[in-house]
C-alpha cells in the first residue's frame, strides 16, 4: 500500500505519530522570557528590509524507503521466482519453504524481543516446510494434517520449558504456524494444476500490480486516510489505484495465462486480490505497531525482511486458489 507523502515510516508504511512533549516548567522558561531581560537594542529589532529573503526550497515527495534498493532487489526476487517456477517446480516449492522459515524466524525474533513470548521455533520450522512440502505432493488434506502436527508439536516442545508464559507462547507459536507456512501452502497447491506456473505467475502479478497501483495513485493523489489509525500513510485513493489496476491486470491474465479462463473471472479475481492484499497489508501493519517495530527485518535492502513482502502474499493465495477452483477448477 502506498506511504502518503512526506510521512515519516513507522510500523512498517506507516506514519510515526509519536510526537515528542513540550518541555516546559521551571527549568524551562522559553514561554515566560520576559522581554525587559533582553538588551533594548534586541527588544524591538528593526526589520532587515536590505537583506532579500530567500523563500523555503518546496519538500519533494519521499516514499520513506531507498527506491534504488527496493528496486534492485524486487528485480532480483522476480527472476529467482520465474525461473524456479518454469524451469522445475520442486525448485520453487524449496523457494517457498525458504520463504517460510525465514518468515517465521523474524516473527518469532521479534516477537521475544518486544513483547517476550517464546513461541518454538523449531517445530514451526520444520512443520512449517513440511507443511508446504505435504500441499505440494498431497494437496490441501496434507496441508491440514501437517498444520495439525505442527501445532502439537508447537504444544509439546514448549513443555521442555518452565510453566510460566507456556499459554501465551504456544498461543502465539500456532498463530505463526497459521499465518506463515498454512496460508503460504495455497502457493503450493496452486502449483499442482497442469497450468500451475501460469496460476502462480497470475496470483504473483495481480498482488504486486494492486502493491504498485495503490503506491502510485496513493502517493500522488492520496487525501484522505484508510486506516488512520492502524496506518496513517494508507489512503482510499491509493486503494481505489490497487482495485483499478488489478482488475486490469486480472482480466488480462485470465484471458491470456490461463487454460479455460476468461475476461470477466480476471476483473472478480482482481477486485478480491486488491481487497485481500489490502487486509494483509493491514494485519501486519496492526503487528508491527503494536510491537513498536518499523520493519519485521532487515534482509532485503529496501524493502525490510522477508515478512515485509509476505504481507500482501500470504493472505491472497488461498483467496486466488479458490477462485481458480471455482473458475476453472483444481486441474
Amino acid at each position: 500500500m502506498p506511504i502518503a507523502p512526506g510521512a515519516p515510516a513507522y510500523g512498517g508504511d506507516q506514519d510515526d505519530d509519536r510526537g515528542a512533549a513540550r518541555l516546559s516548567g521551571p527549568l524551562f522558561r522559553d514561554e515566560t522570557f520576559q522581554a525587559r531581560e533582553l538588551p533594548a537594542e534586541t527588544q524591538n529589532p528593526e526589520p532587515m528590509s536590505d537583506v532579500p529573503q530567500t523563500p523555503p526550497a518546496p519538500q519533494k515527495k519521499s516514499a520513506g524507503r531507498d527506491l534504488s534498493a527496493a528496486i534492485g532487489v524486487g528485480v532480483g526476487l522476480g527472476v529467482l521466482i520465474v525461473a524456479s517456477l518454469f524451469i522445475v517446480k520442486a525448485v520453487f516449492v524449496g523457494v517457498i519453504a525458504i520463504a517460510v522459515v525465514v518468515g517465521l524466524w523474524e516473527l518469532t525474533s521479534r516477537l521475544q524481543e518486544r513483547k517476550g513470548i517464546k513461541a518454538p521455533l523449531v517445530p514451526l520450522a520444520v512443520g512449517g516446510a513440511a507443511m508446504v512440502v505435504a500441499g505440494y505432493v498431497r494437496g490441501a488434506e496434507g496441508a491440514w494434517i501437517a498444520m495439525a502436527l505442527t501445532a502439537l508439536a508447537v504444544l509439546v516442545w514448549r513443555m521442555t520449558e518452565a510453566p510460566e508464559g507456556y499459554l501465551k507462547d504456544v498461543t502465539a507459536g500456532v498463530f505463526a504456524a497459521f499465518y506463515v507456512p498454512f496460508l503460504a501452502t495455497f502457493v503450493a497447491l496452486l502449483l499442482t494444476a497442469d497450468d500451475g506456473p501460469w496460476r502462480v505467475l497470475t496470483f504473483l502479478l495481480l498482488t504486486v500490480v494492486s502493491d504498485t497501483g495503490a503506491y502510485a495513485v496513493g502517493w500522488r493523489f492520496g487525501k484522505h486516510k484508510l486506516a488512520p489509525r492502524i496506518s496513517p500513510g494508507k489512503t482510499r485513493e491509493g486503494l481505489l489505484g490497487a482495485v483499478l489496476f488489478a482488475m486490469v491486470a486480472g482480466a488480462l491474465c485470465m484471458q491470456y495465462l490461463i487454460d479455460d479462463g476468461s475476461w470477466w473471472q480476471g476483473l472478480l479475481l482482481g477486485l478480491a486480490v486488491a481487497a485481500s492484499a489490502t487486509l494483509g497489508d493491514l494485519g501486519e501493519s496492526m503487528i508491527k505497531r503494536d510491537l513498536g517495530i518499523k520493519d519485521m527485518g532487515t534482509l532485503l535492502p529496501g524493502h525490510g525482511g522477508i515478512m515485509d513482502r509476505l504481507d500482501s502474499l500470504l493472505p491472497t493465495a488461498p483467496v486466488v486458489w479458490l477462485l481458480m477452483v471455482v473458475f476453472v477448477g483444481s486441474s
